[in-house]
């Protein structure tokens, strides 16, 4: 399929609307006050007939006059020709045939709904974004897409489907990509770039691109719940372990070198299970007082 080329903008420069107001204006009351001034002197028929199309043609030029208020453009068009954008905000005239598009300069903000799709790892997830826009090309935007803000509105969508296709929900289930959605910086700027290669065509430039909404699908969010819940208590517990474990070894040592006592291999076992006990134990341990001696 061959891609058509994008229409450039160009800048139009329209007449003051001031200077041509009086113009307009004297084209309308002056052969007015002319009839009704010569009314009396039964004058050719022609004569008024010339008068009342200079009143119509006063009439039409003015229809010629529009406003542009600031970070707003018109995009003019003639007779099916392209003639220019008017960005400069202000009074102005141009030609009455001329038809004007209002096109807002201005920054939008589309929010985006909740989308339902599988991420990398095919897990049902629930997915938005918002999405900051404004019009860059003016020509583009009103003569390459059809409706260039329900463009913005399905290939955002498509996009942000994209994204979570790419990325698993969390980081470390998969060494396809070390990135997860849950990554906000690299997936906001990941999105932003995959926006700005679907708007282009339209002429929109993307100011600003993040997740808004991202949680896993009802139906399996009690189980993922389970699961991420089963990996803090198992990272938990690893790092209680090591922990217990270097202070059993820096309790043995600490023995050693002040000669409190002399352990043999079974003493040694037995107090470092007893700290292992006490030190690693959910809730806290009931001592048991031995009267006797270790071998008893």
């Amino acid at each position: 399929m061959t891609q058509r080329p994008q229409h450039q903008e160009t800048t139009f420069r329209p007449f003051s609307g001031w200077l041509m107001l009086p113009v307009n204006l004297a084209l309308i009351f002056g052969p007015l006050a002319a009839i009704i001034a010569t009314v009396k002197d039964h004058r050719h028929p022609l004569w008024y007939v010339a008068l009342a199309f200079t009143t119509l043609f006063g009439v039409l030029l003015i229809c010629g006059h529009f406003v542009i208020s600031p970070n707003q453009s018109r995009v003019l068009v003639l007779f099916g020709r392209y003639r220019g954008t008017v960005r400069d905000d202000g009074f102005w005239w141009t030609n009455p045939f001329t038809v004007r598009k209002l096109v807002s300069l201005r920054a939008h903000n589309l929010n985006g709904k909740a989308l339902k799709v599988n991420d990398l790892l095919g897990n049902p997830i629930e997915i938005a974004a918002v999405v900051v826009w404004r019009v860059k090309n003016t020509a583009a935007a009103v003569f390459d897409v059809e409706n260039y803000e329900e463009y913005v509105a399905v290939q955002s969508e498509s996009a942000v489907r994209q994204l979570a296709q790419s990325h698993p929900y969390d980081a470390g289930h998969t060494d396809v990509t070390a990135t997860s959605l849950r990554g906000s910086d690299e997936v906001a700027h990941e999105l932003k770039r995959y926006l700005e290669t679907r708007l282009e065509q339209a002429g929109i430039e993307v100011i600003e691109a993040r997740l808004s909404h991202l949680a896993y699908a009802p139906e399996i969010a009690a189980a993922m719940l389970q699961r991420q819940q089963a990996t803090a208590i198992i990272a938990a517990r690893s790092m209680i372990v090591e922990g217990a474990v270097g202070m059993v070894e820096q309790a043995l040592q600490r023995l050693a070198e002040k000669q409190v006592i002399e352990l043999d291999a079974e003493r040694k076992a037995t107090l470092v299970g007893n700290l292992l006990v006490v030190l690693c134990a959910h809730e806290n341990p009931t001592p048991v007082l031995n009267t006797g001696t270790l071998y008893n």
